[in-house]
């Protein structure tokens, strides 16, 4: 959508308020980025404990096994997790240095039009990095589960 200069000025005060909604989600989304991140590294040490606790005990073997299988898993996803690339953001001395001369109507389109686009690459990412960690989740109940038994049954 193209706004003449004079539309996007007769806009302006709900492009302040498009852009401060923008740019609050954003960091919302950030937050909520970090928190699966936190989760993440908590779950793989807890994966990787949980795996040399079943190693240094004796236990059924084919149990056992499967656990370790599902600890690999565990681990594995929780590394895609945390290796899902970083979230996006803008890029400040690039924006000041393409918009500073426009006026603050065009300015605030452009800042929310990049906020929105920006907010939809991140929200694929969070989908990705909440997938992977609920899959590392349910590996790592399903190892503690087969490990519980492994040991159990070898008593």
């Amino acid at each position: 959508m193209t706004m003449t200069p004079a539309e996007l000025e007769a806009q302006k005060e709900t492009l302040e308020l498009l852009n401060t909604e923008a740019a609050s989600r954003l960091t919302r989304q950030s937050e909520s980025l970090a928190k699966i991140d936190t989760k993440t590294v908590f779950l793989i040490g807890f994966a990787a404990t949980a795996a040399q606790f079943l190693a240094t005990h004796k236990h059924h073997d084919v149990l056992a096994y499967c656990a370790f299988a599902a600890y690999a898993v565990a681990l594995f996803t929780g590394v895609l997790t945390i290796r899902v690339a970083e979230h996006k953001e803008l890029e400040p001395p690039q924006m000041i240095a393409d918009h500073v001369h426009l006026p603050k109507s065009q300015v605030l389109a452009v800042l929310a039009a990049s906020r929105a686009s920006i907010f939809e690459v991140n929200a694929r990412r969070q989908k990705l990095k909440a997938r992977y960690w609920g899959i590392s989740l349910w590996s790592l109940v399903a190892g503690l589960g087969l490990s519980t038994v492994a040991l159990l049954l070898h008593t």
